[in-house]
């Protein structure tokens, strides 16, 4: 059965705010290292989120896959940049993390590409 990407991500989503009512501090410190992490500097956003699509393949973590494929694609990734830096961590996760980029990261894809296109 394949998981619903948007689902996921809204799972994840409101499960930050829920957590956050009782441990706001420590889910504010981790939202303003993502904010930190992501800045644009010598690498820029695109270009950390199509490593963290790779980095989240290859540990096979459903919740970083979708919500790192939907801010990949809001960064301005086309499908092709995503599904290569899949398959970079294919070359080091093997079969595994082709499972993964093969089902869930592709369906997140599918689901939300359209959220992005002009």
């Amino acid at each position: 059965m394949t998981k619903n990407p948007r689902e996921l991500l809204n799972e994840f989503m409101g499960g930050l705010q829920e957590v956050s009512k009782t441990n706001g501090e420590q889910v504010k410190a981790f939202m303003n290292l993502l904010g930190a992490a992501y800045k644009p500097g010598a690498v820029d956003t695109k270009t950390k989120e199509l490593m963290s699509v790779a980095i989240a393949a290859y540990n096979r973590c459903e919740y970083c896959i979708v919500f790192h494929v939907y801010k990949a694609l809001e960064a301005g990734a086309t499908r092709e940049e995503i599904m290569e830096a899949a398959m970079v961590a294919v070359a080091f996760g093997g079969g595994p993390s082709m499972a993964y980029s093969v089902s869930l990261l592709k369906a997140s894809i599918d689901e939300f590409e359209s959220d992005f296109k002009k």
